[in-house]
């Protein structure tokens, strides 16, 4: 079930202040403040999903091209566009603290 109360779901309603880097209806993408490279974005849904597999399995089609076509797009407003690295866990096992599904957009060299 989807925690309304995540720091992602605060974020998309300005209850916690993000480094936006861009925002539109669908989706919103902010500096991470524990970043591994020296940008780490990361981009997130504004809808409740809680990991990769619920958006893939319950966005519409339309919905999953535009967050994915979307991620070059900011990639190339960072200036990174040549080369970047898109992560995302999934489940706890895998290390996903936020239950609010989200890509980590990682460029300029790892720290």
């Amino acid at each position: 079930m989807y925690d309304k109360n995540n720091i992602f779901a605060k974020i998309i309603r300005k209850e916690i202040v993000a480094d936006i880097v861009y925002e539109d209806d669908i989706l919103l993408a902010f500096h991470d403040i524990d970043k591994k490279a020296k940008i780490h974005v990361l981009i997130i849904p504004k809808k409740q999903f809680i990991s990769y597999q619920d958006f893939i399995k319950n966005a519409s089609n339309e919905e999953v091209v535009y967050f994915f076509k979307k991620i070059d797009y900011i990639a190339n407003i960072l200036s990174i566009q040549e080369s970047y690295r898109l992560v995302t866990n999934h489940g706890a096992e895998m290390k996903q603290v936020v239950f609010h599904f989200h890509v980590h957009l990682l460029g300029g060299g790892l720290l």
